[in-house]
């Protein structure tokens, strides 16, 4: 066991299992004292590398994160402290991991519940070995004024209060980290605050007792007087009793064992600690505190004298001049967290993102303010979830059921169809999922499903300004634009795009107006006198017949609609739909197992 302090201001610490709060707080903790290095040298977070983001202060420093204990004290070898805030289930195995690391001094496990076998033998191992462990079940311990275990000492509200941003004159060990809390406020409120605080943990068996603690007190010159605070139950107390008696404590000491209020029950009790509870008449706290007064503590007749008793003590020894007066500093002001300073209504933030469509916050995600479980329950589909998304709002169901419809027919046009052809070459060339979609998407354009877009464009504005037919045709034509959504490679007046012919049907049977579709109509009749492949298209029917779903639905303004056609909703429908064809092309080349393709050689025309 140690014989002197453990920690001091240039104490770095390796942090086991990433638990923001916690090192966040250490660091708060150096920025108060003026530390001009973090205590936190490294996170060991099992399986993962790379960098956590944290504040030292006002400055954003990013602390090495390793997958395994033996990577950390390599890369860390002056960090002899090692924080363990695993689970019970693997305190045990990861603690004795760093107590066989030579650069490892100190081991606080902060878990409950670690097995009294698996304590056992880290204790063996560390007193063998010359480590101090502090724990099981602990919140660690303080060095006021230059360093701190995780949560030791709570919020940094109660660290200023208590002083521990200085050192003072009285060294502090406690079975609760809790009781350790108020003892500090107590005692900051009385003496010059505390100078080491140790909480050794509640378990049956701690890996340092309170009398290791108060020995290494003896031998800090700084420390001028100790404080216990125990409890009923198990015998730890009374090592510190035969240390008095035997008069290797030569600073006074101030003792306290809670637990009074046992003897007022009818049957034995257990309190909130493992070991906290009374095995018979020498484990009880009226027994611990009775020898430690025979052995020369100063022991006070309650709780609440204990305040009392650690003032006369301390003022005696200044009386004495044991003491000097402590110069009283003002610790820096702790930057407020953003999130923090928002919710306390102390600052205002811009936002950087605006959402109107979807919200995830709640219990369930909405989307456009219906919930989840409402799209489910009431058996929304594709259309009305598009609807919501998209255009923010229910639309009729005769609405959804035609974006449905539009999905199916634009799903796929064959392999030949360049988007198609894009994510089969992508795919063959053993590209991931993801990367063969976009190859395929990024054709999408002016000439491959950006007709759409510009159908619905042009057709509005001709239609909207009472052009004919012929005056449509031939404006586009003097100004060297080729009508959106008239011809076809295939298709002709003979063989018409069965696509389009069962949007017409549907638009007829359920729309209340098709005025934008009938223009459409109109304009192949025109364009069919000078060829017989100037037909209307799938690119023009959706485009008319949005139109017509916009206008005719009577749940969008002029203005809206001429906002939805300039943005290119209608692209974007094209773009959903055919995603579900380049998908299938990749898995089915993937499935077939197509090597790369090369394009044959007769098929190019070289030429110079």
């Amino acid at each position: 066991m140690a014989t002197g302090q453990l920690f001091s201001k240039t104490t770095q610490a390796l942090f086991y299992n990433y638990k923001q709060l916690p090192i966040q707080r250490m660091l708060d903790f150096d920025f108060l004292c003026g530390r001009e290095t973090p205590s936190v040298a490294g996170i060991i977070n099992p399986g993962s590398d790379g960098f956590q983001k944290l504040f030292f202060g006002q400055e954003e420093i990013a602390i090495p994160v390793h997958p395994t204990i033996e990577a950390a004290c390599n890369a860390h070898p002056t960090a002899d402290v090692f924080i363990n805030f695993a689970s019970f289930r693997s305190a045990a195995a990861s603690s004795m991991s760093a107590l066989k690391q030579p650069t490892i001094r100190v081991v606080a496990i902060i878990a409950e519940g670690v097995p009294e076998s698996d304590a056992k033998q880290l204790i063996s191992y560390a007193r063998a070995n010359n480590k101090v462990i502090i724990g099981p079940a602990t919140v660690g311990g303080i060095q006021a004024g230059a360093f701190k275990i995780g949560d030791t000492a709570g919020t940094i509200d109660n660290i200023i209060q208590c002083k521990l941003y200085r050192p003072g004159s009285v060294g502090f060990v406690s079975k609760s980290g809790g009781m350790s809390n108020e003892m500090y406020n107590t005692i900051a409120r009385v003496t010059d605050g505390i100078y080491e605080g140790i909480a050794i943990g509640g378990d049956v068996f701690p890996g340092s007792t309170l009398s290791d603690h108060i020995l290494r007190f003896n031998n800090i010159p700084q420390v001028k007087m100790m404080v216990v605070l125990g409890e009923l139950g198990g015998k730890d107390e009374y090592s510190l009793v035969e240390a008095l008696k035997q008069g290797k404590v030569q600073k006074p000491v101030v003792a306290w064992v809670s637990g009074t209020c046992a003897r007022l029950f009818k049957s034995e009790v257990q309190f909130g600690h493992a070991g906290a509870k009374s095995g018979g008449e020498l484990e009880s706290a009226q027994a611990k505190n009775q020898a430690l007064r025979e052995a020369g503590a100063i022991v006070p007749t309650s709780y609440e004298a204990l305040e009392s008793a650690i003032k006369e003590t301390f003022d005696k020894l200044a009386e004495e001049g044991k003491i000097s007066p402590v110069t009283e500093i003002t610790p820096p002001p702790i930057p407020e967290d953003l999130k923090t300073a928002i919710k306390s209504g102390k600052v205002r933030a811009p936002t950087h993102i605006i959402s109107t469509i979807s919200d995830d916050r709640g219990e369930e995600p909405c989307y456009a303010g219906v919930p989840m479980s409402t799209i489910i329950e009431q058996g929304y589909g594709v259309g009305d979830v598009i609807s919501l998304l998209w255009f923010k709002r229910s639309l009729p169901r005769y609405c959804t059921q035609f974006i449905e419809i539009c999905i199916m027919l634009c799903a796929d046009h064959g392999p030949c169809v360049s988007g198609a052809h894009n994510s089969i070459v992508t795919a063959r060339a053993g590209k991931d999922l993801v990367s063969s979609l976009v190859s395929g998407l990024l054709t999408i354009g002016p000439r491959f499903g950006g007709a759409i877009d510009d159908a619905a464009r042009y057709f509005k504005d001709a239609c909207d300004r009472g052009l004919t037919p012929y005056e449509f045709v031939e404006g586009m034509k003097k100004k060297g634009i080729r009508v959106p959504g008239i011809g076809h490679r295939i298709k002709s007046r003979d063989n018409r795009d069965k696509r389009v012919q069962l949007l017409q049907k549907y638009a007829h049977t359920h729309f209340p107006s098709v005025k934008y579709m009938e223009y459409a109509v109109q304009v192949e009749t025109y364009t069919l006198s000078k060829a017989n492949n100037l037909v209307l298209n799938v690119d023009g029917a959706i485009g008319s017949l949005f139109l017509d779903l916009l206008s005719g639905s009577g749940m969008f303004t002029k203005q809206e609609i001429d906002e939805i056609v300039e943005i290119g909703y209608l692209n974007g429908l094209f773009v959903l739909a055919r995603s579900i064809g380049l998908i299938g092309h990749t898995f089915d080349q993937k499935r077939l197992k197509q090597p790369l393709y090369r394009h044959p050689w007769e098929d190019v025309l070289y030429t110079k």
